[in-house]
């Protein structure tokens, strides 16, 4: 038996790291509130070069904030072209500008139908179709649609909201149809009951009973959310795509 030394140890094996990742270039529309600005601190926090398109409000460090709007084609290609030119071509856009007008059906009127579908549908059709022309020349990128457990679940009095987030779930199949082959990569993240200024600001009785309703028991926080778009915005994701990746403990399994 060969002699070992009293002197010597044995070396614990190292887990491999991953490999340091190159910045991107990161637009998340509405990036100064609630899942939007939660989104957009995680990409800055990664080493992200980080921009956003929205209307008002104040924004995180290191986000550049450009101010345009995702009902109007003009302003888009704008606000792109300004990202652009000061960081350079976008290569994740996290397409999360949204509104809501809730109306029970029998009254809702045309306009505000069509105020949410301009908003959560066309906004973000209108950032994927800008985002995609240097994500074909790159062929690389990542799309993420931020839609609902509504949009799968439903939701009384909003027809309109969930028609529109609904819809996202085709968008992202059709753009994995058609840029699958380029490296480019189009996912929807479903979040449901988030702790957002908008939930705590409900009746503490609505918010037991949508409490109630989670599987999990509670809500969300928002960086739970941004959490899942990081990922499914990563490298590491690659071959993941026309994904609904649903954050909302359980609230609509199977839908």
């Amino acid at each position: 038996m060969p002699e070992t030394s009293d002197n010597a140890t044995t070396q614990p094996a190292v887990a491999p790291t991953a490999p340091e990742r190159a910045p991107r270039v990161v637009l998340v529309t509405g990036a100064n509130r609630g899942i939007g600005r939660a989104i957009a601190e995680r990409f800055v926090a990664a080493g992200d070069r980080v921009a956003t398109l929205y209307r008002s409000g104040d924004l995180p460090d290191g986000v550049l904030g450009v101010v345009g709007d995702v009902r109007d084609s003009a302003s888009v290609d704008a606000a792109f072209s300004q990202v652009e030119a000061e960081l350079g071509p976008v290569e994740v856009l996290v397409a999360n500008a949204g509104i809501t007008r809730d109306q029970l059906l029998m009254r809702m009127t045309d306009e505000e139908f069509d105020d949410v579908l301009d908003v959560n549908l066309k906004g973000a059709f209108r950032c994927v179709r800008r985002a995609s022309k240097p994500m074909i020349r790159l062929r690389r990128g990542r799309i993420v649609l931020i839609s609902s457990v509504v949009g799968l679940y439903g939701g009384p009095g909003q027809v309109n909201y969930a028609s529109s987030k609904a819809a996202l779930v085709g968008m992202a199949r059709s753009i994995t149809r058609e840029l699958g082959g380029r490296g480019i990569t189009a996912n929807v993240v479903a979040p449901g009951f988030i702790d957002t200024d908008m939930t705590r600001a409900l009746p503490e009785a609505t918010q037991a009973s949508y409490r109630a309703a989670v599987p999990a028991g509670r809500f969300a926080q928002p960086d739970e959310v941004a959490a899942a778009v990081e990922f499914i915005a990563s490298p590491e994701a690659g071959y993941i795509s026309g994904a609904v990746l649903p954050v909302d403990g359980g609230l609509g399994m199977g839908h």
